[in-house]
């Protein structure tokens, strides 16, 4: 569950006062933070991307296709290494929730005759 605004404040005021306090203690802690590592992913597939980019128009400028379709390859491949490290980074789920979150839609209630009826009858009987 990602983390609220006022609790992502209050955990960077208390890695800024174990910087100040332990700086070396803090940086071995930082590097061990998977969002640094999945940060660095995602600036790795943006590098990977690019080749793809450059092998795409190497592909082009030389017409040989497989050298294109090797390029789109691999940007399709650092595209989808960049989005999920991202969304491991920030917390973001994929938006699958097992079944028992998923509530159905609530019907609206019927508001008709009988219905009135059986509350009436149920007040004149002792209120349940």
């Amino acid at each position: 569950m990602p983390l609220s605004e006022h609790e992502q404040r209050q955990l960077e005021q208390i890695e800024q006062a174990l910087y100040a306090e332990h700086p070396r203690f803090a940086r071995a802690v930082r590097a061990t933070d998977p969002r640094v590592h999945y940060r660095r992913r995602v600036i790795q597939a943006a590098f990977g991307f690019l080749i793809g980019v450059g092998l795409l128009v190497a592909g082009v400028a030389t017409k040989d296709p497989w050298i294109g379709v090797a390029g789109f390859v691999v940007m399709l491949a650092c595209s989808m290494w960049a989005l999920t490290s991202y969304r491991h980074m920030a917390g973001i789920t994929a938006g699958r929730g097992l079944a028992k979150e998923r509530r159905p839609a609530r019907r609206p209630a019927r508001h008709d005759g009988a219905d009135r009826e059986r509350w009436r009858r149920r007040q004149e009987r002792g209120g349940r």
